[in-house]
């Protein structure tokens, strides 16, 4: 297998397959062939201009000269590790690092559905993986998902602030649709304002940011349809008067906001005022909000700007469920009437578990180290079964096995 140096440069640095890929403009996997197998693209301007950009992308994380000079040379076998630890000694020295999160690939396998024929070899009468979810009975329950679902519940309810994050894939889409069937068939006089998110950013460089005015015109929009809003000025007291009149005829109300990783750091920080609307001693919006990891990094307590929100902010956090691969899978199944003991062999679960988990290095105080991952998230287990039994059925195999689970894991 011909390496580049590259790969352990890029190592050395913190610097993800996946950011080299968005750099790029191309797939993960376009990314792997380069690093691990010197195979290049036709596209993309082809060879030349994919290295310059490359290079460009180098000099932007301040990778050094004499590094640059050697990217793109074959890495000698027996000196990669060594080579790997030259260029980490190298880059101790050096500027600002990405940060190397579990990268794009990895957290997630490429979306698989049942074929067809996967679907008659197993018989069963519908895809207990995809689009599944009718009823708050189709949503799979731990202790630590009953403890989050609780605790957004009550936030609705009750009043509170919240944040619920989860690794992508980890489940928090489903709890939020869950909020609301509960909401809707226990008729709780709840009302839900969800601003509308899609193409948010955390700032109007990179996309269109959610402003504190917009919160507020979407609180207006939805417990006063047709009411012209205000200037920005006066929105707030706008809102805060229809909160006030909608609460006085006993409705609660309670504001999501989803993709909340993305949140620019002022409306992050509004989120204390919003917090803050009130009634007397009653206050009138609880606010859940919903995002990946990255939010618990804006809402750290090291980090001043929020410190306000962080102070009277409930931060809950979805696991992976390492211990509970095989209770998920049997509960799918039965969703459906189906027997999981006659389609997945035992060895099954031990392997997706491993699969589903690795190893990222992460910088500490200056020191690099090892962190395992566990990525046993639903979204996550739901397409590395799917596509093991759709590999089962290319060799008619009565159950997936590890085996299965092994191959596909590699598609």
């Amino acid at each position: 297998m011909k390496t580049l140096n590259l790969k352990a440069l890029m190592a050395s640095r913190g610097l993800t397959h996946a950011g080299l890929a968005r750099h790029l403009g191309c797939s993960n996997a376009l990314v792997n062939l380069i690093l691990n197998y010197d195979k290049w693209p036709k596209g993309y301007g082809g060879p030349a201009v994919v290295k310059e950009r490359i290079t460009e992308y180098l000099v932007a994380n301040h990778v050094d000269l004499p590094s640059l000079a050697i990217a793109f040379n074959e890495a000698p076998q027996g000196l990669r590790a060594n080579a790997a630890l030259a260029m980490a000694a190298q880059a101790a020295d050096s500027g600002p690092q990405e940060s190397n999160q579990p990268e794009d690939d990895y957290m997630l396998l490429r979306k698989h559905r049942l074929t067809r024929e996967a679907k008659q070899h197993f018989r069963l009468p519908r895809d207990p993986f995809n689009e599944e979810m009718d009823t708050d009975e189709d949503v799979f329950v731990t202790d630590d998902i009953r403890y989050v679902r609780s605790s957004m519940r009550q936030t609705a309810k009750h009043g509170g602030l919240l944040a619920v994050t989860s690794e992508s894939g980890g489940g928090k889409s489903t709890l939020r649709k869950d909020l609301h069937h509960w909401i809707n068939n226990q008729h709780e006089p709840i009302s839900v304002i969800e601003p509308y998110v899609l193409g948010m950013t955390t700032s109007e460089r990179r996309g269109q940011p959610l402003l504190a005015a917009d919160i507020s015109g979407a609180v207006i929009r939805q417990l006063a349809p047709g009411t012209p809003l205000r200037n920005t000025k006066d929105r707030a007291a706008q809102m805060h008067g229809i909160l006030r009149e909608s609460a006085r005829i006993g409705r609660k109300h309670v504001l999501i906001i989803e993709e909340a990783h993305d949140l620019a750091t002022p409306t992050l920080k509004h989120m204390k005022r919003f917090y803050e609307v009130e009634d007397g001693f009653r206050k009138l919006l609880a606010i859940i909000l919903i995002g990946q990891t990255e939010l618990e990094h804006k809402l750290s307590e090291h980090n001043p700007e929020v410190r306000e929100v962080v102070q009277r902010c409930e931060l809950v956090r979805l696991p992976p469920l390492d211990n509970h691969v095989e209770g998920y899978l049997r509960h799918k199944l039965a969703r459906i009437e189906v027997d999981f003991d006659k389609i997945v062999e035992v060895n099954a679960v031990d392997e997706i578990r491993s699969r589903l988990r690795m190893s990222v290095m992460e910088t500490r105080r200056g020191t690099r180290e090892a962190r395992n991952v566990s990525l046993c998230h639903p979204l996550a287990i739901n397409n590395l079964v799917s596509a093991a039994m759709n590999e089962a059925v290319k060799i008619g195999a009565p159950k997936i096995n590890a085996g299965l689970i092994a191959a596909a894991a590699r598609t």
